[in-house]
């Protein structure tokens, strides 16, 4: 609620890259596959991750979110599914369409979601279910953790970041 807050997060509203090396205490990123099989990799891997941070007591809300932000993310990187109608096959290799980060600040855990699609999540064009089914996914983000938010990806980078962060305890 004060000033504090809303700072730490100006970098990201300001679409810079949401990670700063001198306040991050740690970090960790995987590439997904455009499947939706992915989004049980996402879990995996945030499972594993949180428990080498010994956070596995926040793993349930995490991975709901990042559940959720991986999903959103999927729609736009599975073929023909891009709201642009571009190939994002291209870039498997060397810029996966969809990438997951996790960053760690003493009191705050951060997890971000790559996509190739410049779209707000709030906005979707389609057909209410899918608008709904949309709707849905982000209001369980918003639920589960303590603000989120996106940025597009600055540079030669195509896309956009969703983030959420999650407050945790005195240590």
């Amino acid at each position: 609620m004060g000033p504090n807050g809303s700072t730490m997060l100006e970098p990201l509203r300001q679409g810079l890259p949401p990670i700063d090396p001198a306040t991050v205490s740690n970090s960790a990123s995987c590439a997904l596959p455009p499947r939706y099989d992915a989004v049980r990799g996402a879990r995996k891997f945030t499972s594993q991750t949180l428990s080498n941070w010994d956070l596995a007591d926040r793993f349930d809300d995490v991975a709901l979110v990042v559940s959720e932000l991986v999903t959103n993310a999927l729609r736009h990187a599975l073929p023909g599914d891009a709201a642009d109608g571009t190939d994002h096959g291209a870039e498997e290799g060397l810029n996966p369409p969809v990438r997951l980060h996790l960053m760690r600040w003493a009191s705050r855990l951060v997890c971000a979601v790559r996509d190739p699609s410049r779209e707000s999540p709030e906005t979707r064009e389609g057909g209410e279910d899918f608008a709904a089914e949309s709707g849905r996914g982000l209001f369980l983000v918003e639920s589960f953790s303590d603000s989120w938010g996106w940025h597009p990806l600055a540079g030669t980078l195509q896309g956009k970041v969703v983030w959420a962060l999650f407050r945790l305890g005195p240590e």
